[in-house]
């Protein structure tokens, strides 16, 4: 198993306190700390790792929600073909990456800049805290955050009911921070984003963060969700909505992961169920997320389009039969940042909200065709308008020229085109679809969105390998979250029996459980 490995360096050194000796009891190769609060580097500098790891690598999104989802698929036959895909949890660290590369630095950073009166890195750590726990929030359910960094021998999660309150309670703090320094430009060296420090830019990224936190609360506490939306929807500093304000932050000089997991190992090629929407509905995207196969044989079924996925959680015999099948587009070898929040998903945010009848979310039609106009643009494919007008075609039925184990019939009929007779719950799948193709490479909303709607509509596993080790996932059906991690069992065990029963009655730590805002009912309205 390869994978990414984002190491933290510690700068700090210490000097002699002996008057006469300070030159030559100093290590010239240390940097002091004296040396780091200059130009608030001390403060300044971990922000580029912590934004870096909002995201993962393969065993965190491509072998999990990527593959879940059906936007990769894998030819290789880990563990004898029974791993995460097939719903056998066998490597699970998104927590240690988040708690590790975000939660810890984000502590030491609140703490130095509280020591040396720089409250605005306080708020920016801040605002980066909840960017990377409300991810982890919706992989596990119940989390260490308000209590983290205590000393108590048994640490206790917050249960998701009080979590989502305490995110809106804080990025209230935060905003009102940024309101009143908006001109600050303290930022600007240590930002990885394209903001270069725009505290206006972040304000943007503070209300989007809103709109997405309120709308996973829509069925399960409709009233705070319509608060909350309503609230990032009218906030004066407004929303991401044009694509120069997308949020995308550095690579640090990395290849994009799934770029480096497709051609570098062979582990990860185009999913079966994209390539069942992407080609039933003419999506110009395409070539922009996967690259065209040369063997005419394994597209025979749409021989004019040649692309070939494989199926979530595929029947895979030797990893030699797959990799022939559709990579990433090349453009990922060479990316030099990776999108984290895109005025489109805050465009499809708006059309769900305005089906909701939040006040200020404006026409459902509008935003749904904004946001694949700037979803197209966003990702600089062509035939936008052809797309949106189309009332014809349809997601196709998938085949696995290799294991016909792995082929399904399509579960979606829907058209592209918007039609306002059309019931809700069809206005809300295409909303829900559109934002799906659009979210590649961000596919952790996605899943979300999955679990919370049950839009796209997508196959399950095609191997089912859920076991009573980790929960069974009935035939049919897909995982739920991921269980707490090993290190949390052993050695904070009453914590995370206490957890468990915030989740609720009946509930395991297992990947059958629902989280909290994962209600069960199929009516979203």
């Amino acid at each position: 198993m390869k994978k990414i490995i984002i190491a933290l360096i510690s700068l700090i050194a210490f000097a002699a306190c002996t008057d006469n000796f300070i030159d030559a009891n100093t290590n010239p190769n240390q940097i002091s700390k004296e040396q780091l609060l200059e130009d608030n580097n001390l403060v300044g500098s971990p922000f580029s790792i912590m934004i870096y790891n909002l995201n993962g690598g393969q065993i965190e999104e491509d072998l999990c929600s990527d593959n879940w989802l059906g936007y990769m698929g894998t030819p290789t036959d880990f563990v004898g073909n029974v791993n995460n895909t097939t719903y056998s949890i066998t490597w699970n660290s998104f927590w240690g990456r988040e708690y590790g590369s975000v939660m810890a630095p984000a502590k030491q950073v609140i703490q130095d800049a509280a020591e040396y009166k720089l409250p605005l890195f306080i708020s920016w750590a801040k605002l980066v805290r909840i960017l990377a726990m409300s991810k982890l929030t919706a992989v596990h359910g119940p989390i260490i955050y308000s209590q983290y960094g205590s000393s108590a021998n048994s640490i206790l999660y917050d249960k998701e009911a009080d979590l989502y309150p305490l995110f809106f309670k804080q990025l209230d703090s935060i905003q009102t921070d940024f309101n009143a320094n908006k001109t600050y430009t303290g930022y600007k060296k240590f930002d990885p984003s394209k903001y270069a420090g725009s505290i206006p830019q972040w304000q943007k990224v503070v209300n989007s963060l809103r709109l997405r936190l309120a709308m996973r609360l829509s069925k399960v506490d409709p009233a705070q969700a319509k608060i909350q939306g309503e609230k990032a929807l009218s906030d004066p500093a407004g929303l991401i909505s044009v694509n120069t304000d997308n949020f995308t932050n550095s690579l640090n000089g990395v290849i994009m992961p799934v770029g480096q997991i497709s051609y570098e190992w062979d582990d990860t090629r185009m999913g079966a169920p994209m390539e069942s929407f992407m080609i039933g509905l003419n999506d110009g995207r395409i070539s922009k997320y996967y690259a065209p196969v040369t063997n005419a044989a394994l597209y025979a079924d749409h021989p004019t389009m040649p692309y070939k996925g494989i199926r979530n959680g595929a029947y895979i015999k030797a990893k030699a039969d797959h990799v022939p099948f559709s990579k990433v587009s090349e453009d990922f070898k060479t990316v030099t940042s990776r999108r984290n929040f895109t005025a489109a998903e805050v465009a499809f945010l708006k059309a769900e909200a305005g089906l909701r009848g939040w006040v200020g979310a404006g026409d459902p039609k509008t935003n749904y065709e904004t946001g694949v106009k700037l979803s197209f643009a966003d990702w600089g494919a062509g035939g936008v308008d052809a797309y949106l007008a189309d009332k014809t075609s349809k997601p196709i039925n998938y085949v696995d020229p290799i294991d016909a184990r792995n082929n399904f019939t399509a579960i979606s009929t829907i058209t592209v085109a918007w039609n306002e007779a059309d019931p809700l719950e069809l206005k809300l799948e295409k909303i829900i679809t559109q934002k799906y193709l659009n979210n590649f490479t961000n596919t952790l909303e996605s899943w979300v969105d999955f679990r919370r709607t049950g839009y796209p509509k997508i196959p399950s596993a095609a191997k089912n390998d859920s076991n009573a080790n980790w929960g069974i996932i009935p035939a049919g059906e897909s995982i739920k979250r991921m269980p707490f991690v090993n290190a949390e069992r052993t050695s904070n065990t009453a914590a995370v029996a206490d957890a468990v029963t915030k989740m609720g009655t009946g509930a395991k730590d297992d990947i059958a459980t629902r989280l909290w805002w994962d209600t069960g009912k199929a009516a979203n309205f």
